[in-house]
């Protein structure tokens, strides 16, 4: 029986974080190649630290992306996010490459060939969620320490709150009971501001009003907890305060925590790779699930390995609220959508530059956008279910 009364936490982090920078650039490595190229490979990691950034990995693509011009990308990402300080500036900062061309032995087993189909980029477990705690059937804790962040750092870069800086840092702890979240007990928010004589008291004069936006009305109580820059000042932020690597925040990118994770990290990585893009199918249909009525919760886990285009299994958790067999819907999910590479590639239509805006806020719980961005957020796959389970 699962609990009913309970507190559960998520943290988000800003677009401005140390490991957040990287995760954006590895993306706009990532959206540059298949914008050239819609069946290039890319594996891109990169660290970034004061003033400098290192760009590492494997591709296979055209040849007119040069070093030179992805690190002009580079730069232009850290500039959108909105770094020019000292420590580290989007103009100034050492950005370096040092991509080459993927394995062979790893295309071999990848490639379509003959009579066998394009294999997974590697083994491992996928898991994706789906539950009724919001609109977007996302987990609540995470859902608002997302939505936080992502509505401070809209006024930030519009100018309608100049003080603050691009690093920041959310946690929210969400109380529920008979198994529904109603209130929130604490909030956590760090971030970075421009003016060094500003206080903590400062900081949550300026923050404040958007947390309470951001958040359900009548979920902030006054004996809500609150710890804004708990620390004191925060003016050296981003990689100058602390260095930054690709896939360090999976857990900030999926569930919060409120959902188990298969432990790949996504950016910086094409939709060949399974830790991308089967997650992103996971989701797809543990969304769907929900959306069809078949369960109040849903936790759908995929497995792979290298080379081989079908997974492993198809493991589906309706955690007691399902209103269908797990293992009929295990069945009937095969049905309604190829799980190979090739066929979740090709019915999310992951073969193009929609990676770069992923790297903050979320992976998940987004709106669909016209040209595929979160094309794994639709809910169009409800009838088909319905239909498959009957």
């Amino acid at each position: 029986m699962a609990r009913q009364e309970y507190l559960f936490t998520s943290e988000s982090v800003s677009e401005g974080h140390p490991d957040k920078v990287c995760d954006r650039i590895s993306d706009t490595i990532v959206d540059a190649f298949l914008a050239e190229m819609p069946e290039a490979r890319v594996a891109c990691e990169t660290l970034a630290t004061t003033n400098r950034v290192v760009i590492a990995g494997e591709t296979r693509g055209p040849n007119t992306l040069t070093h030179d011009y992805l690190a002009h990308l580079a730069r232009l990402a850290i500039k959108d996010i909105g770094y020019e300080q000292e420590g580290f500036h989007w103009e100034t900062c050492d950005v370096a490459v040092h991509l080459h061309g993927q394995s062979e032995h790893i295309a071999q087993g990848v490639d379509a060939a003959d009579n066998k189909d394009e294999g997974a980029g590697d083994q491992g477990i996928m898991f994706g969620y789906a539950c009724r705690e919001t609109p977007e059937l996302m987990p609540a804790p995470i859902f608002y320490s997302h939505k936080i962040l992502h509505m401070l750092a809209d006024a930030r870069k519009s100018g309608r709150e100049p003080a603050l800086g691009p690093d920041a840092k959310s946690q929210v702890t969400v109380r529920y009971a008979d198994g529904r979240p109603v209130g929130i007990t604490s909030i956590v928010l760090s971030t970075q501001h421009i003016d060094p004589d500003l206080t903590s008291d400062d900081v949550r004069a300026i923050v404040e009003p958007y947390i309470r936006a951001a958040v359900p009305d009548g979920w902030i109580l006054p004996e809500t907890v609150w710890h804004v820059n708990p620390t004191g000042k925060f003016v050296i932020g981003g990689p100058d305060g602390d260095c930054g690597l690709t896939g360090r925040k999976i857990i900030v990118d999926t569930y919060g925590g409120a959902a188990p994770h298969g432990g790949g990290a996504f950016s910086g990585k094409d939709p060949t790779k399974v830790d991308r893009s089967a997650a992103y199918a996971a989701r797809y249909l543990a969304k769907n699930v929900v959306a069809a009525d078949l369960a109040d919760r849903c936790t759908i886990q995929l497995s792979y390995a290298i080379g081989v285009s079908e997974p492993l299994s198809v493991y589906v958790d309706l955690h007691g609220t399902g209103r269908c067999e797990e293992a009929r819907l295990e069945t009937a999910l095969r049905k309604v959508m190829s799980l190979t590479p090739r066929g979740i590639r090709e019915h999310l239509q992951l073969n193009r530059p929609i990676y770069a805006r992923t790297a903050a806020y979320g992976h998940f719980g987004r709106e669909p956008e016209a040209d595929g961005g979160f094309s794994w957020e639709k809910i169009d796959l409800v009838h088909a279910i319905r239909d498959a389970v009957s």
